[in-house]
C-alpha cells in the first residue's frame, strides 16, 4: 500500500457498510450520503481544492458524469476544505455534482472511512465505489501526487450486479 506517512492508512474494506455522514454541500445546504440509497455512489476524497492533481481529478469526473449516469452512479467529492471554498473551486471549474466539506470537525468523515492523512491534516487520494445498499464494493488509495483517472471506478461499477445497482439501472448496463 502506498503511504506518505509513517503510519499506513487502512481504507475501510470492501464489503463493509459504509457510515452514514451529512456534510455542507454549500454554505447553507448540506448533503447525506443516505440521501443516494438506492443507487451507486462513487466518493472521491481528495486533498485540496486548487491543487494541480486536484484539479484535473475532479475536472475528469465531471467530464465522466454522462458514464456514470449510465450506471445510476452519483459522484460526491470530499475535502477538509470549507464549503466557500469548494462553491468558488466548483464555480471555477464548472463541476456538476457536490463537492462536500469535511472541513468541522476537521477531516471526522475522511477518519471514519481511513482516508485522512493526520500529519498533513488533509484527506488522502482515495476512491470507494458502494452499492445501492451502501456497501463498499471497491476502494483504492492512491499516491496524492497521482490522478487515479476513472479506470478503476467504471470498472467497479461494471461489476455491480443488477440488484447492487438498484431498481432505476437493473438491466440497462451489463
Amino acid at each position: 500500500m502506498a503511504t506518505t506517512t509513517s503510519k499506513t492508512r487502512e481504507l475501510l474494506p470492501i464489503g463493509a457498510e459504509a457510515p452514514d455522514f451529512t456534510l455542507k454541500s454549500t454554505p447553507d445546504q448540506q448533503v447525506s450520503l443516505s440521501d443516494f440509497k438506492g443507487q451507486p455512489v462513487v466518493l472521491v476524497f481528495y486533498p485540496a481544492d486548487w491543487s494541480p492533481v486536484c484539479g484535473d481529478q475532479v475536472a475528469l469526473y465531471n467530464e465522466m458524469l454522462g458514464e456514470f449516469t449510465e450506471y445510476n452512479a452519483q459522484v460526491l467529492g470530499l475535502s477538509v476544505d470549507g464549503a466557500w471554498c469548494h462553491l468558488a473551486f466548483s464555480k471555477d471549474r464548472h463541476l456538476h455534482y457536490p463537492l462536500l466539506s469535511d472541513f468541522e470537525p476537521k477531516g471526522e468523515v475522511s477518519k471514519k472511512y481511513g482516508a485522512y492523512h493526520d500529519d498533513v491534516g488533509e484527506s488522502s487520494r482515495s476512491l470507494f465505489v458502494l452499492d445501492a445498499a451502501g456497501v463498499i464494493r471497491w476502494n483504492h488509495l492512491s499516491p496524492d501526487g497521482v490522478n487515479p483517472g476513472a479506470d478503476g471506478i467504471l470498472k467497479a461499477l461494471d461489476a455491480l450486479t443488477p440488484e447492487q445497482r438498484g431498481s432505476a439501472t437493473a438491466g440497462s448496463r451489463s
